[in-house]
């Protein structure tokens, strides 16, 4: 694929992931392609309906999390925290809100079957690695690591969802959770948990932020 057509696939992939999560999957697709910043041909002519691109937008999310195993693998020289930085990275693509989301209406193929089947074997090394180094607690599996994924960066309601504009909250919890993950007797020298991003939350943060009026679109 030429690189500008690929370029604007991306566009195209990441606009319907975030119009999906904030509107549903019968969001209008001239939303997408507004948001995308592309000609109504460009996305007409690659999709054929709707179902089209939702089993390419999972499919994509699902290489892009393999990638991320992959790459937070290749990287750390920690076990445990390369873990973590697929968590993060997980997040970061709002895999956990979406994914949900498209289930509803995904017809799932031969093709997205062997792209799920190689997205888990990346999880599953990863895992092992962490339970081997001593470092993620033996009772933890890639499952609990997925619904973490999913729970955590889900839309915040109503006016809580000012309190985490960009992410930093986000992040700031699934440190605070994966901490939570670890041995009580890992192998020395353990280092100690990076401190968590952001400031701790009182009851008062929150009351603050979901009394708040909307602001007017």
């Amino acid at each position: 694929m030429r690189a500008d057509a690929e370029r604007s696939r991306r566009r195209i992939l990441d606009a319907a992931r975030d119009v999906f999560l904030e509107r549903g999957l019968d969001a209008p697709l001239d939303l997408i392609v507004r948001r995308a910043g592309v000609g109504p041909a460009m996305l007409y002519r690659r999709y054929a309906d709707r179902e089209a691109l939702v089993r390419d937008l999972t499919g994509d999310l699902l290489s892009r999390l393999e990638a991320a195993a992959h790459q937070a693998a290749r990287e750390e020289g920690d076990a445990y925290d390369a873990v973590r930085r697929f968590v993060h990275a997980a997040a970061g693509l709002r895999m956990g809100a979406v994914i949900p989301v498209l289930l509803e209406r995904l017809v799932v193929d031969q093709e997205l079957i062997e792209s799920r089947t190689r997205t888990s074997g990346a999880l599953d090394d990863l895992i092992r690695s962490a339970h081997e180094s001593g470092r993620l607690r033996p009772e933890v599996g890639t499952g609990d690591l997925i619904l973490l994924s999913i729970r955590l960066p889900r839309p915040l309601p109503g006016g809580l969802s000012r309190l985490d504009t960009d992410g930093t909250l986000l992040h700031r919890h699934l440190d605070l959770a994966l901490d939570g993950l670890t041995t009580q007797a890992a192998p020395a020298p353990a280092p100690a948990p990076a401190p968590a991003p952001g400031e701790p939350l009182t009851f008062a943060d929150l009351v603050a932020a979901a009394d708040r009026p909307n602001a007017t679109d």
